[in-house]
């Protein structure tokens, strides 16, 4: 008999269990941080020390690749660390082009390193295919990176067209698919080359875990270089916080379907408020992003932002007037939360001073919406 192809429900719910040999339905965890030797010197398992890998990696960094549609992936101590490996990778005089709308502390960071390693660095809107196809440099250009939908503005990127663009000019194209997570979006079968989450948010999905994950298309020599910078740099995750990440995604693909039925429900909610002058959510059919997540996207996402009428002090009296909804940062986990962006950003932050930021978590969508009335009422002029 064959073996019947499974949904990603099935294979996120059973992930790690029934295990050949014990029949454990959870696996376990990997504390070693050094395996033995074989009196020769020849490592007896295949495993020589714990900055290298570790066995509890292996069952979502299998499962990861799966969902992902890619042929391996590799965890990471944070999103950052996995968001910033393909740069380092890259030589001086290399050439990378980077989105306007992305989570800002990866586009300072890369920034900052472009001026550090030497590598020339080009911020675009890469909502729109004229300005991506003119920053491109052939034979210069390695890296082109797409986050989509993107914080805090939830723009959306034809991620085909840009791997078309950049695999014409010799680049490869990355995704930060953190907000969709592969329930929603698979760019790799889109035609990126390499796929970043931050598992930090929904992968792990309860809030207790720092982490990230690189998925790519093809083991190849670029992949090998990638594995071997994280060896080297010893960004690696403890072996506990793996488990934890590996239990998180058991249930990612019923808390994703759950957030973004709620977070449609709220974004309705906003978008007729007299309160708010603006919601950014690709789920509205008014979005400028709507037709094409509706094209890329099994579901638009849990994450959305508004912004309050009466100015940046508006927004600052409605995010501290919330109760069911916590003013933290971050997104992804179970719990719903709300973020004034541009003072977390600080002085140089291009989001706009009125924005609020939606994280819509696993609470009933009419506690949420009652909450965002009553306190948006005391914004209302």
């Amino acid at each position: 008999m064959g073996h019947v192809a499974l949904h990603p429900e099935t294979l996120l719910a059973r992930a790690g269990g029934a295990r050949q040999g014990t029949g454990e339905v959870v696996p376990p965890i990997h504390p070693a941080t050094t395996f033995a030797r074989r009196a020769d010197g020849t490592p007896s398992a295949g495993r020589v020390y714990g900055r290298a890998d570790n066995p509890t990696f292996d069952e979502p960094e299998a499962l990861l690749a799966q969902l992902e549609c890619g042929e391996a992936a590799t965890l990471w101590s944070s999103g950052i660390a996995a968001g910033l490996a393909p740069f380092q990778c890259l030589a001086p005089g290399d050439h990378v082009v980077i989105p306007r709308a992305m989570y800002w502390a990866l586009r300072a960071a890369v920034v900052e390193f472009g001026r550090t390693w030497g590598v020339d660095v080009d911020v675009v809107d890469m909502t729109r295919t004229d300005e991506l196809a003119a920053a491109l440099r052939p034979g210069r250009t390695r890296i082109v990176w797409v986050e989509t939908p993107a914080n805090p503005s939830w723009e959306v990127t034809d991620v085909a067209a840009a791997a078309a663009l950049a695999h014409a000019a010799g680049a490869r194209l990355v995704v930060d698919s953190t907000v969709a997570t592969p329930v929603l979006c698979r760019p790799l079968s889109l035609g990126a080359d390499l796929v970043v989450h931050s598992a930090t948010k929904y992968l792990n999905g309860h809030s207790d875990v720092v982490a990230g994950a690189l998925v790519t298309a093809r083991h190849d020599e670029h992949w090998d270089r990638l594995v071997a910078w994280r060896a080297r740099g010893g960004a690696i995750l403890g072996s506990f916080e793996a488990w934890l990440l590996l239990r998180g995604m058991r249930t990612l693909a019923v808390r994703m379907r759950r957030s973004c039925e709620s977070a449609r429900l709220v974004a309705e909610f906003l978008a007729g408020h007299p309160a708010v002058a603006e919601v950014r959510y690709p789920g509205l059919p008014t979005d400028p992003g709507h037709r094409l997540a509706d094209a890329q996207m099994d579901d638009f996402g849990a994450m959305l932002s508004v912004r309050v009428r009466g100015g940046e002090a508006a927004a600052d009296a409605v995010a501290g007037r919330l109760t069911v909804w916590l003013r933290a940062t971050s997104l992804g986990g179970t719990e719903s939360l709300v973020e004034h962006r541009a003072p977390v950003e600080g002085p140089t932050s291009e989001v706009p001073r009125d924005l609020l930021r939606l994280s819509v978590g696993l609470e009933h969508p009419d506690d949420l919406i009652a909450d965002l009335d009553q306190a948006l009422r005391g914004a209302t002029p």
